[in-house]
Formats: structure tokens, sequence, C-alpha cells
């Protein structure tokens, strides 16, 4: 009888231990997988394993483009064409409401751009949108009046990282250029760059050193003015 009960309790015990590695969870034990505010996760894998795909059902989508309609009408050659991809990225945006939008950028700073983005959040950095400058049929001026972040547009590649979607632009109207020497108007115009608004970068500001440390030249820099809202990567 010793032996009959020996042999059950060996069953059953392998049976428990075989369901709880059937129920194993990718959320640490103190989560609630039901909670999906992107703010609330913490991993037991790393993120870029697991990306979710909404926030919550109050959710407000800005842009949700396949990758032709996103490059629909562009002049850029196949080849620049090739070197970009089309992702979702989430955002706090002026309404106080959470965005979600998407960047067309090239590949090799997609994963920049996600980090940046992943970080604007926990940081609380108000993104107004974020929408692929198809929208504005490829016109700069359009998207940066409209406080649009974007990061591909084609034009002379001589001069402008966005030819090749290595460049990316945030909150133009909050970070507008500004004319170092030149007496001339802001762009966009009538914008102010105003420090005590939220969206709005200055040297030391913790989304612009992110940007730094990821390798990023701040448009802050440049000669003839301060390109505020730019950043770029060689």
């Amino acid at each position: 009888m010793k032996i009959i009960f020996s042999l059950l309790y060996i069953l059953l015990t392998l049976f428990a231990c075989t369901e709880n590695k059937k129920g194993k969870s990718p959320f640490t034990a103190s989560e609630n997988p039901a909670d999906t505010t992107i703010t609330h996760y913490r991993f037991s894998r790393p993120q870029e394993e697991f990306q979710p795909t909404s926030i919550n059902k109050d959710t407000i989508v800005d842009a949700d483009y396949s990758f032709e309609e996103a490059i629909s009408g562009t002049g850029a050659p196949r080849e620049i064409i090739d070197q970009l991809a089309l992702f979702e990225v989430f955002y706090l945006s002026t309404d106080g409401r959470i965005h979600r939008g998407q960047i067309l950028s090239n590949k090799i700073i997609a994963g920049d751009i996600r980090t940046i983005f992943r970080f604007m959040m926990e940081e609380g950095f108000v993104v107004e949108k974020a929408i692929p400058i198809v929208k504005y049929n490829w016109n700069d001026s359009l998207s940066m009046n409209d406080n649009n972040s974007y990061s591909f547009c084609y034009r002379n590649t001589s001069y402008s990282k966005h030819a090749t979607g290595m460049a990316i632009d945030i909150n133009p109207r909050f970070n507008p250029v500004r004319w170092k020497t030149e007496k001339r108007p802001n762009q966009p115009e009538r914008a102010v760059s105003d420090t005590t608004v939220n969206g709005t970068f200055h040297s030391d500001h913790p989304v612009v050193n992110k940007f730094r440390k990821l390798g990023f030249r701040w448009g802050h820099s440049f000669t003839k003015y301060y390109d505020d809202h730019h950043f770029e990567k060689r």
C-alpha cells in the first residue's frame, strides 16, 4: 500500500510541474497581463521581443499606412526605398492622451527611433503627431506647420539626411528654425521656442541628451541657424 501511495505522489508532482511550465508568462509575477498601459510593462525578456500592438482601447490612431501607401508618390530611387522601414510609435500627445503614429525611416536608425519614442513616453515628453509625410504630399513646409514629427522625405541627398531617412524632426512648431545672423522669419512662420512648453527642446534636455548618446547630431549646432527640431545620424 505504501508503494502505491508513493507512486501516486510522484505522478501528481510531475503533473503539477508540467502544468506550471505550460502556463509560464512573459510578464513578471508582480504584473497583471490584462493591464496594457505601456508604462506599466516590465518584461522578463527583452522589450524588443514583445511589443504591444496597442496601448489601450482609448489609444488614438494618427496614422495607419501600409509601406506601399507611405512611399506613394516619392521621387526616391529604388536603392533608397529599399533602405527604408515603416513602424509604429506611441506617444503622449498635446491632448494629454496616448496616440499611435508611424515613422518611415532608414532601417539603420529605426531601432534608435523606437528607443527615443519609448524614452519620450517615459519622460512624459509631448509629441503632437507622427505621420509619414506622404499625408502632406511630400511638402516639408506643410508638415512643419502642422507640428508633425517625421523622418524620410526624399530631396537633394547632398544636403538633407531626410532624403535617405537618416534624420528625424520632432515637434517643428515647438522647435522652429531660428536664424543666427540673418533677419529671416522662423520656420514654421510665427512659431516660437518657449522652453516652458512641454515638447520643446533646450541644450540640456534629457531627450536631446538621449539622442546624443545614440550618436545623433542636433540641428541646434548648425552654422547658419538653430534647427532645434532636427536630429540626424551619419
